[in-house]
C-alpha cells in the first residue's frame, strides 16, 4: 500500500513547513494526516477510486488533492517544490534528536548549518552553545546524537541487509540456476550482528566467472566495483556494497567459516592450529603433509579437536573455551518460540483489529499471544484509558471462544512513569492476563529507580525495551543496567529483547549478562502491523548471540507452564 509512502512525504512536509516558520495550524495539519495515514488498514488507492477519501477522519480538500497527485503521478509537485528550498541534509539534521525544526531554521540562518558535517564544525567551535535556547547539556546531546547518525550511515542495519542477502540469493537462484550448488551469508550478517558494515555473500559453483557476471547484472546495480573469476563487489541503491565470492566446493566450508569471522574468533582459531602442527586458511585447513579438510565448514572445528560452533557465537566471548570443554550452549531457534507476547492493535497505534492481528499470528504457528496495546499517558499513540483497556478484555474472552488451538492473552503495555508508579492501578493490571511495563517519556528522570519499582510490582511479567535505545538514532536510557538484572533475578521478571530491527533492546551482551544471573528473556516484536511479525528472527538472533538457550526464554514455554511461572501464579 500507498500509505505509508504518503505519510512519510507529508511528515516531511510537516519538518520543512516548521523549518520554514510556516503556521503551527498547516504543520499540525500535515502531521496529523501522516497519523492518520499511517493507522489507516484500508488501501489508500482502493479509497481513492472509491471516491472515499473524504470519508477519512482529517483529510481535508487540500490534502485529498495532495494524496491524488501522488497516486496519479507518483509525485507531490508542493513537496518537490518545498524541497528546493531548504538545506540539502535537512532531514538527516532533523533525525537527530533535540534537533528539531525550529532549532535546525536557528542554526541555518544564524550559522549557515546546512549539513552534518556543518554542524559538526559549529559544535565542536563552540557557535552553536552560544545561539538562543541552547546550552550545554543540549548541545552535548545534540553531539551525541550527531556521533549516533554518522555511524549508522555507514552501517547496515541487520534488517536491511538480510533483505538485501535474500534478493540476491533469490536472483542467483532463479539466473543461474544448477550452476550454483550452496549459497550462504557470511560476514557479520550471518552472526547476527545488528548492524553490518558490508554484505557477504559466498556461492559454490564450478564456473565463478558465469555466476559472478550474473550478480554483476542484477537490476539494482548502480555501480560494479570489482569483477573477476573468484569475486566481484557492487554497490546496491547507491548505497549497500555487497561482496560475492564464488568458491569451489572442496573449499566452500573453510571459506564460509573464515569469512564468517569475527577476526578475534578466527585469529584465536589460527592459534590453536599452530600449537597443533596445522594451519587454516580460507581454502582448507592443512597438515605438514598437506590438506586435510576444508569441504565442510564443521572440518576445521573437528580438526581442531571441538564441535562446530553457531555462528553467532564467534566473537572470542568464550566460545572456542566452550567447544574445547565441550559445554557450548544449546541456542534457541526460532521454531522454538510458542508465543509474541507484545502485539498491537487499532485500540492503540496498531494497523489490525484484535481479530485481524490475532488470526494472523495463529497462521504463523503460535500457540499463544498477548495483546500489549498502550496506556493512557502514550497518548500520542492513542493509549488506552480503563474503560477502554476493559473493552478490549471483553472483545479478547469472546475470541478466545472461537479457537480450540490457540490462545489470545489480554494485557497491556503500561507505562512506567516519572515517579516509578505505573499508568493503570493494580486492581486493573490483576484483571489482566500478562503485564509490560515500559518507559517512553521523561528519559532522564531516574530511568534505573523507575524501572526497579515497576520490577516490585507483583503483576509486571516482562520489563518492555529496557534501556530505551534506538541503534539508529538515540542512545540508551543512563540505565544501571547491573542493578536492574539483580532486581529481575530477585523479582522474577522477565528483561524483553525487542525484536524491531532499530531496537533489538536488550542487546547481546546485556542478554548474556542477564541470563548468567538467573534472568529469564522475553523475545517480542512490538508489532504494529503484520508485516512486523517477520522480525522475530532478529530477536532470537540477538538471543543467540547471548547465548539463551530455550530455559531462557519465557515464550518458548507451553502456555500453562508460561502461567504457572507469571509472579500472580506462583
Amino acid at each position: 500500500m500507498k500509505n505509508q509512502e504518503i505519510a512519510e512525504i507529508f511528515t516531511r512536509m510537516a519538518d520543512i513547513l516548521e523549518f520554514k516558520g510556516e503556521n503551527a495550524f498547516k504543520v499540525n495539519a500535515y502531521r496529523k494526516a501522516a497519523r492518520v495515514l499511517t493507522d489507516l488498514t484500508a488501501d489508500i488507492e482502493d479509497l481513492y477510486n472509491n471516491k472515499q477519501l473524504g470519508e477519512i477522519p482529517g483529510i481535508g480538500q487540500a490534502l485529498q488533492g495532495k494524496i491524488e497527485d501522488y497516486l496519479l503521478h507518483n509525485r507531490i509537485s508542493q513537496y518537490d517544490a518545498l524541497l528546493n528550498d531548504i538545506p540539502k541534509e535537512l532531514f538527516s539534521l532533523l533525525s537527530i534528536p533535540n534537533f528539531g525544526p525550529r532549532t535546525a531554521a536557528l542554526a541555518y540562518q544564524k550559522l549557515g548549518v546546512q549539513t552534518l558535517a556543518d554542524l559538526e564544525k559549529v559544535i565542536q567551535n563552540g557557535d552553536l552553545v552560544k545561539l538562543p535556547g541552547m546550552g550545554e547539556k543540549k548541545v552535548d546531546k545534540i553531539h551525541r546524537g550527531l556521533e549516533l547518525i554518522k555511524v549508522s550511515q555507514t552501517r547496515i542495519s541487520i534488517a536491511v541487509a538480510q533483505s538485501i542477502i535474500d534478493q540476491v540469493i533469490s536472483w542467483l537462484g532463479e539466473k543461474a540456476g544448477t550452476q550454483i550448488t550452496r549459497i550462504t551469508a557470511a560476514g557479520s550478517a550471518r552472526r547476527g550482528k545488528e548492524t553490518v558494515h558490508g554484505i557477504d555473500i559466498l556461492a559454490e559453483t564450478p564456473d565463478g566467472a558465469a555466476v559472478l557476471q550474473l550478480f554483476t547484472q542484477m537490476p539494482n546495480v548502480t555501480e560494479i566495483t570489482g569483477a573477476g573469476d573468484t569475486k566481484a563487489s557492487v554497490i546496491l541503491e547507491n548505497r549497500y556494497q555487497v561482496d560475492l565470492r564464488a568458491i569451489p566446493a572442496a573449499s566452500y566450508g573453510a571459506a564460509l567459516q573464515y569469512f564468517t569471522g569475527s577476526q578475534a574468533h578466527n585469529i584465536k582459531l589460527r592459534g590453536i592450529a599452530r600449537d597443533r602442527g596445522l594451519k587454516i586458511n580460507e581454502y582448507g585447513i592443512f597438515n605438514e603433509h598437506g590438506k586435510i579438510g576444508g569441504e565442510q565448514e564443521e572440518d576445521i572445528y573437528r580438526l581442531l579437536g571441538m564441535p562446530w560452533i553457531e555462528p553467532e557465537l564467534r566473537e572470542d566471548r568464550g566460545e572456542i573455551e566452550a567447544a574445547l570443554q565441550n559445554r557450548l550452549p544449546h541456542l534457541v531457534t526460532l521454531d522454538d518460540i510458542k508465543a509474541d507476547l507484545h502485539i498491537h492493535s487499532t485500540y492503540s497505534d496498531g494497523q489490525l483489529s484484535v481479530a485481524e492481528m490475532a488470526e494472523t499470528i495463529r497462521s504463523l504457528g503460535y500457540q499463544y499471544m498477548a495483546f500489549c496495546d498502550h496506556s493512557r499517558s502514550a497518548f500520542y499513540a492513542n493509549g488506552l484509558d480503563e474503560n477502554r483497556l476493559l473493552q478490549q478484555l471483553e472483545e479478547i474472552r469472546r475470541l478466545n471462544e472461537r479457537y480450540s488451538d490457540f490462545a489470545i492473552l489480554a494485557g497491556t503495555e503500561t507505562d512506567i512513569l516519572p515517579d516509578g508508579s505505573l499508568d493503570f492501578p493494580d486492581h486493573i493490571l490483576k484483571k489482566l492476563d500478562f503485564v509490560i511495563a515500559s518507559i517512553h517519556s521523561a528519559f532522564e528522570t531516574d530511568p534505573t529507580g523507575r524501572t526497579i519499582a515497576a520490577m516490585k510490582n507483583p503483576y509486571v511479567d516482562v520489563i518492555g525495551h529496557p534501556t530505551g535505545r534506538l541503534i539508529s538514532r538515540r542512545e540508551g536510557f543512563a540505565l544501571d543496567i547491573d542493578r536492574v538484572i539483580a532486581v529481575a533475578a530477585e523479582t522474577g521478571t522477565a528483561l524483553e529483547i525487542n525484536s524491531y530491527w532499530d531496537r533489538l533492546d536488550l542487546s547481546d551482551l546485556h542478554v548474556k549478562r542477564a541470563i548468567e544471573q538467573g534472568v529469564k528473556i522475553c523475545i517480542n516484536t512490538d508489532s504494529h502491523q503484520a508485516a512486523h511479525l517477520t522480525m522475530m528472527e532478529f530477536g532470537v538472533a540477538t538471543a543467540r548471540r547471548g547465548w539463551a538457550e530455550c530455559k531462557d526464554i519465557i515464550n518458548t514455554l507451553p502456555l500453562e507452564q508460561f502461567r504457572a511461572r507469571q509472579k500472580r501464579n506462583r
